[in-house]
This record gives structure tokens, sequence and C-alpha cells, in this order.
């Protein structure tokens, strides 16, 4: 590692994945899962973890090479009849509050090549296993973050032409680095601020209510409802305790969750989707009535067909994002083949479930309830990137009067 003052920069990174993305408080237990070859950073994060009073951190490694060769050698039988023991593991830390962090590093094509139907089955069954935890999550019961950290073969993608391995993880640090503001003398007053922001933009869209959004680029026209009462969120969300924190690290985003049975038209994606070990590129989605009726892609098509068959609600939308083309991530011309990045460069829409939290009073609603509200409901959670410099968007009134809110990718 030649980043100049590296071992600082990853040490303000950690403090503020601690202080800001799930804030740690005294007694709580905090779940961390991480790569093998980042266990510099997790030993950081525990640190900063138990300095600021967590009893418990709980670390769950994971390795893209066993994952592989478990994903690949594996009967389907076994990879699909989760244990118990993980389930009840999963049951016991949601009733602790356990805060929850992912910090992702994958290789982009992990699971490439490998059996489609085989890792759907398991994600499948793995999702339906561990659905409290999602639910949990989904409905702001405990703090969460997702986060990011380099490594070799994630940065090989991101930076093909530069010359060594050395260079391409630099080059993927500083940019991580900088979409989380830790180059900034104070990265956790800057997260404040960020805060501050994008939540007035969204209060000024819940004001609005509006009925629908309208869609228009090159290979999309989609008109997207929005159920009653729905809540467009910024960047920071509160748990039940009442506690800040940061589901994403970066975030530039506002959103909402659709009716999920009022999606119509034709919607193109615009970057690529790392999902399931493989690379998506050049999606096109046609909706009817809510659902995904065609889907094509230029690569991966077989493995985004076997994502909308997860359940019912996988062919339906859960989000809607509004990212203006302006945002750092995006004027960065960088492509991270990581949704956690991607996404914020680009206005997006997710497949599968909906966020409880983005409707008036859903977090205490039963499952039932919040579909007969419209909000989906799915085993899966899939952001896909639609944005671009060429994209408009209408807000659409009960009135059917429409009022401008994107123009060429920025708020109008």
């Amino acid at each position: 590692m030649t980043l100049t003052n590296f071992d600082e920069l990853l040490t303000k990174y950690a403090e503020t994945i601690v202080r800001t993305g799930v804030n740690v408080q005294k007694g709580h237990t905090v779940v961390l899962q991480a790569a093998v070859d980042q266990a510099p950073l997790v030993r950081l994060i525990t640190k900063k973890a138990y300095a600021l009073g967590a009893v418990e951190v709980v670390v769950k490694w994971v390795d893209d090479s066993v994952n592989r060769e478990q994903m690949e050698h594996t009967p389907e039988e076994i990879l699909t009849d989760i244990p118990q023991y993980k389930i009840d593991e999963s049951l016991a830390l949601v009733a602790k509050g356990a805060s929850r962090i992912s910090l992702i590093s994958s290789d982009p094509d992990a699971l490439a090549g490998l059996d489609s139907k085989k890792i759907a089955a398991f994600q499948t069954a793995n999702g339906k296993a561990l659905s409290e935890q999602r639910k949990a999550t989904q409905a702001n019961k405990v703090s969460w973050v997702v986060a990011a950290a380099a490594s070799g073969k994630w940065a090989a993608k991101v930076f093909p032409d530069l010359a060594t391995t050395g260079e391409q993880v630099d080059a993927l640090w500083e940019a991580i680095f900088k979409a989380v503001h830790i180059f900034d003398k104070d990265p956790i007053a800057t997260w404040e601020k960020k805060d501050v922001t994008l939540n007035e933009k969204a209060n000024e869209l819940n004001k609005e209510q509006f009925t629908a959004l309208h869609y228009i680029a090159p290979g999309t026209d989609l008109i997207v409802g929005l159920p009653a009462n729905h809540l467009w969120e910024g960047a920071g969300s509160d748990n039940v305790r009442g506690e800040r924190f940061m589901a994403n690290m970066p975030t530039e985003e506002v959103f909402t969750a659709p009716d999920a049975n009022r999606v119509d038209g034709v919607v193109r994606s615009t970057k690529p989707l790392s999902y399931a070990g493989n690379t998506l590129m050049d999606m096109e989605f046609t909706f009817k009535d809510g659902k995904v009726v065609k889907v094509t892609a230029g690569e991966g098509e077989e493995v985004l067909k076997q994502l909308i068959q997860t359940d019912e609600g996988a062919a339906r939308l859960g989000e809607v994002a509004l990212v203006p083309d302006p945002s750092p991530i995006s004027q960065s011309g960088i492509t991270f083949f990581n949704t956690l990045f991607d996404e914020n460069a680009s206005n997006h829409l997710a497949l599968g479930s909906a966020y409880a939290f983005s409707l008036v009073g859903g977090t205490e609603m039963s499952e039932d309830e919040l579909k007969e509200a419209g909000l989906n409901r799915s085993n899966v959670h899939v952001d896909f990137m639609i944005g671009s410099d060429k994209m408009d968007v209408d807000g659409i009134r009960e009135d059917g009067s429409t009022v401008p809110i994107f123009r060429n990718g920025d708020w109008a």
C-alpha cells in the first residue's frame, strides 16, 4: 500500500463507520461481516466499537474463493438446507437488537460461469431462513450500514488500465475514501451536514405526496405509482431506540417505496449490476400492472431471469430512488461494478422487498398490512441503475397535473 497516510485514513474510516454508520452506544452488540483479507480494517472497527461501549462484537468472515468452491461442488440439496443453528443465531442477534455492519469487497465476477439456477436456489433458501433478520433491518428495528473495502480482484475490475495490483488497489481505496469523505478534516461533521441536506430534499417531496412518477430517457418511458402516505427518506434513519444511523456509506440518494401494483412501461439500465457473483449489463424491463412481463440483458440474462423468479415479489419494485447526475460519485466517471457506489451515481429502482419505514406507520404493520397498502414483499432486494444526464422525471399529482422533478439528470 503506497497511498499517503493510509493507516491514518483507515483509522478515520473505521471510526466513521462505527460512530456515524451504526452509531455504537454503550451496551450494544455489533455484528460485522467482512472478507478475510480485510482483517486490518476489521480489527480497527472492533477496537473502536468496544471503545464506544459495545459489549459484544461478533465477526462473520467470508471468502470469495471458498464461496465459489462451495457453490460449485456442494450438492444443491445441502446448499439449500440452511442449518437450524444459523437460523437460531440470527434470531438471537435480532432479539438483542444487534447493529449490523456489512463490509463489502467481493470480486464482482466471483461466481461467474457457475450454475445460475443453483446459485438462485441457495439465495432463495437463505433469504427465507433469515427472513426475520431482513425484516428487522428493513423496518429499522436495528441499526445497520453497508460500507466497502478495496480488494485486488474488485480493484482490477474497476481500474483495468493500471499496471499493477498495488496501483489498482490504491486507486480503489482512494475512490472509496473520497466517496465517504474520509479526506475531509472531520468526516463525521461532513456526514451530519449531508444528512441535513438530503432530508431537506426528502421533506420537499413528502409535502407533495405525488401519486406517481414518470421517467423519460433514451429507452425508458416508465410510470411508477406511489402509495398513499409514502415517506421519502434521505441519508440517515432512526432505529426503534431513537438512535440515528446511516444505512449506506456512501449515499447521495433520497428514496421511497413505490406502489407495487402500479408500475407500467419500459425502463433500461444505464450501469452494470453486480449480482450473485455475476456482472449483468444492458438490462431492459417491461412492466404491466406492477409486474415485470419481459426482461432482457446484453450480459447475464439467465441470472436476471432467475432473480425475478425468486418469489412473486421479485418481479415487482420495492424502491424508487432519486440521485442527481452531478453527484460526486457520478462525476468521478468511475464505474464501480458495485451497487453501493453505482446506485449513488444514478437514479435507481429496486426489485423485491420495500422498506417498511417508507410508509407512515409502516414499521408497526404486519406483512399482510404492508402488502395491502401497496408495499412489495419479497425475500430479495436488488437495486439497478437507470439514471443519466438525459433523464427527465415528473411528479404526477392526484388531479393529473405534473411537476418537473428532474431535467437532464438534475433536480428541477
